[in-house]
């Protein structure tokens, strides 16, 4: 039976929490270093579940660790945990094939963002439920951004205007994401580049600072410092 948060939500959330997550050095899978004291895994689950119209939550973890991780989420929120694949896009595609008749929104969300608020799930579904079929929350590029070639000499400087930083939770429509899952060529890290292959548009909205991606030892500090603040 899949493990359900709100019945009447319309919203599933895909979790892919299999990777290694080498550039944060050696150690236990991306999704189960700790922060805090909990592993990444547990808040970015913690707040997922804070989403009001948050249906079902579903984990793609490690082949060997489904019961580990099972245990581990059982106390924090319902949640349907399924084995992951070798690439990002098996994972979602082995999670989404978990999600049970009802909700027609499903947002895929990195566990190594795991403080990002609840808000930033809300807006990204009221998205999708007034119309749009892929949405993705991003933030302005704050950096001058230099396209470089051979021997790292600078070609030229890109204009930032319209350029995004972009996180996730991304969301779409159910039947969009199965439909650009179906037809994946080559792996994908970005479930937005599936379905603009598919020619769907795709709608921005903003993100969050605190949607950071812990991938390195530095990104983990500073969210260590974030959680102090009460984040």
């Amino acid at each position: 039976m899949t493990a359900q948060l709100n019945p009447r939500g319309d919203v599933a959330v895909l979790v892919p929490a299999a990777g290694a997550g080498v550039r944060l050095g050696p150690g236990a899978p991306k999704a189960l270093r700790l922060l805090g004291g909990e592993p990444l895994l547990v808040h970015a689950v913690r707040r997922v579940a804070a989403a009001p119209s948050v249906h079902t939550i579903v984990v793609a973890a490690p082949a060997a660790g489904v019961a580990a991780v099972r245990e581990l989420l059982a106390p924090v929120a319902p949640v349907t945990v399924v084995p992951g694949g070798a690439e990002r896009q098996a994972s979602v595609a082995a999670a989404l094939a978990a999600v049970p008749p009802g909700p027609q929104i499903v947002l895929v969300h990195d566990a190594a963002r795991a403080l990002t608020p609840p808000e930033l799930f809300e807006s990204v579904a009221a998205a999708v439920r007034s119309g749009d079929d892929a949405v993705i929350p991003v933030l302005p590029v704050v950096d001058t951004i230099k396209q470089v070639g051979a021997a790292e000499m600078v070609l030229g400087t890109v204009d930032r205007a319209a350029l995004r930083a972009v996180q996730t939770p991304q969301g779409f429509r159910r039947s969009v994401l199965a439909a650009a899952h179906a037809a994946a060529g080559d792996p994908l890290t970005d479930d937005a580049g599936l379905v603009e292959k598919q020619g769907v548009p795709v709608r921005c909205v903003p993100g969050s600072e605190y949607a950071l991606k812990i991938t390195r030892p530095f990104d983990l500090a500073l969210a260590e410092h974030l959680l102090t603040t009460g984040r």
